[in-house]
Formats: C-alpha cells, sequence, structure tokens
C-alpha cells in the first residue's frame, strides 16, 4: 500500500461522529490521553491494565469514525519501528532506577536479559502504543486547515499560528513538487535500488534532488512573502479564525474520555 498526503487528508473528510466532533475536543483529548500515558510509573504490572483500557476506548473510537483497517495498520507500521526499536533493548539495560535485577537469560557477549528490563521496555512499547493510536485518531479526524483552527481557539500563538497556517498551505505544493521531480527521474530510468550503478552516485542524485527541493523552496517562500505584503501583511497582522461554540455531543466525549481516564487509574490501583 501507498500512503501518500493526500491519501491522509482525504481520510479526514469522511463523514462520522467522531468526525463530527469539534477539532478543540478532539486535541484536548489526544493530549490528556498522551500525558496520562507517559505520567505513569515506569514499570509497573497495572500499567498494562490502564493502557489497555484506553486503547479499548480509542479502538471503539477508530471503529465509529470508520477508519480503513489497511489504512491504520499502513500508518501504525510507519511509527513502529521507533517506539519498538527503542523497547526492545530495554531488556538488555541496567537502568539506575531499579535497586535489584532479576536475571532471565545470559546470552554470548555478555549480555543479561533481566526480568526488571523486559517489565521497563514492555511498558515503553504499551505507551508508545497508545499514544501512536491516539495520534493517528487524531490525525485521521481532522483536517490540517481545522487543526490550525481548533489550536488557534485554544489560544495558540498567533505567531504560531501564522507559521501552521503557511504550513498546511504549501506542504501539498512542496510534496506535488517532489512528486514531478521523483517523476522526471524515473522517466530517465533513474532507480534507488539499481544495482547495476555504484552507491556514491546514486547518493549524489539523492543530494542534487535535496538540494533542487530546498531551493524551490526557498524560491517559493520568498515570493509568497513578497505577495503577502503587497496585500498588505505585517508583524501586526492576526490569522481571523471564527468563533465556535460546544456541541452537548462534544462536551459528553470529552467528559467520558476523562471519566474513563479516571476509572483506569482509580479502579484498577484496588486490583
Amino acid at each position: 500500500m501507498h500512503l501518500t498526503l493526500g491519501d491522509i487528508e482525504r481520510e479526514t473528510y469522511k463523514k462520522s461522529p467522531v468526525h463530527r466532533i469539534d477539532g478543540r475536543i478532539k486535541i484536548l483529548i489526544t493530549l490528556a490521553i498522551i500525558i496520562y500515558a507517559v505520567a505513569l510509573p515506569r514499570a509497573d504490572v497495572l500499567n498494562f491494565l490502564k493502557l489497555g483500557l484506553i486503547e479499548a476506548y480509542l479502538l471503539v473510537l477508530i471503529l465509529f469514525a470508520r477508519l480503513g483497517f489497511s489504512y491504520l495498520v499502513f500508518r501504525f507500521m510507519i511509527a513502529l519501528p521507533f517506539g519498538f526499536g527503542i523497547a526492545v533493548f530495554q531488556p538488555f539495560i541496567r537502568q539506575p532506577f531499579f535497586s535489584d535485577f532479576t536475571v532471565l537469560y545470559t546470552l554470548p557477549l555478555g549480555l543479561e536479559m533481566t526480568r526488571e528490563g523486559m517489565l521497563f521496555g514492555a511498558s515503553i512499547f504499551a505507551k508508545f502504543v497508545v499514544c501512536i493510536t491516539a495520534v493517528i485518531l487524531l490525525s485521521s479526524t481532522t483536517s490540517l486547515s481545522d487543526f490550525v483552527a481548533s489550536a488557534r481557539r485554544l489560544g495558540l500563538p498567533k505567531e504560531l499560528a501564522l507559521l501552521f497556517t503557511m504550513m498546511v498551505r504549501y506542504l501539498f505544493v512542496f510534496w506535488n513538487m517532489l512528486g514531478r521531480i521523483r517523476t522526471a527521474q524515473k522517466t530517465r530510468c533513474f532507480d534507488i535500488w539499481n544495482k547495476n550503478v555504484t552507491r556514491r552516485w546514486t547518493l549524489e542524485q539523492i543530494g542534487y534532488t535535496i538540494s533542487s527541493l530546498f531551493i524551490r523552496s526557498y524560491e517559493q517562500g520568498e515570493r509568497t512573502y513578497q505577495s503577502m505584503l503587497c496585500r498588505g501583511y505585517s508583524a501586526d497582522a492576526h490569522v481571523y479564525v471564527s468563533r465556535k461554540k460546544f456541541s452537548i455531543p462534544d462536551v459528553f466525549v470529552l467528559v467520558l474520555t476523562f471519566c474513563i481516564i479516571i476509572l483506569a487509574q482509580i479502579s484498577l490501583n484496588f486490583l
């Protein structure tokens, strides 16, 4: 499966109860879940039950959002190496916040796999899965323009709002520009995995591509800035964001999310 920025943005324009939730609510939900997951103890067996409850809640939201299964798997697989790469080494590292270690296996080169390290690594990976699921849900049900507008309504500084607005506007322009460069390379039979040419030549062509894209981006930025000045832009310019009230379903989802987080924290502590 080949996933592009257009495919991700296309998912955000589907019609579902989750898509209709106010962007501010979805941002607050995502931040609350990420903060809660990160704030859990470093290594605790109850972490998996708490994170499992949060993950189940996110999966229910994904089900209501009617997101494609292959789309979700592909996006998760893109981020998986980062979290898994960190977690897989933890069983062999003696973390300073553990006082005692229980050695499970002794491997060559003096490597020792400890029970505490495995618990810590599994806890990191569980937190990673929950956080990535929350981010995928947010980015798959909220368009980039709606995301920026919602962040602005939540009090995002106008300078950052302007930067994000420009990024949203020209991200797809640069993506299409990169696509044209790659098409031109393919018409000239350029293949990055071609074994009949030297690696040095391939790296040089990749460097030329990156530099060409950088120069075009710089020139586009200059033209855009000059156009903004001609239309009255100044340091005191404001990004207009219309006001929007919360609906009853928006408040219900927000309250439900915090109730589930509180339930996971309080009830499971008594087990």
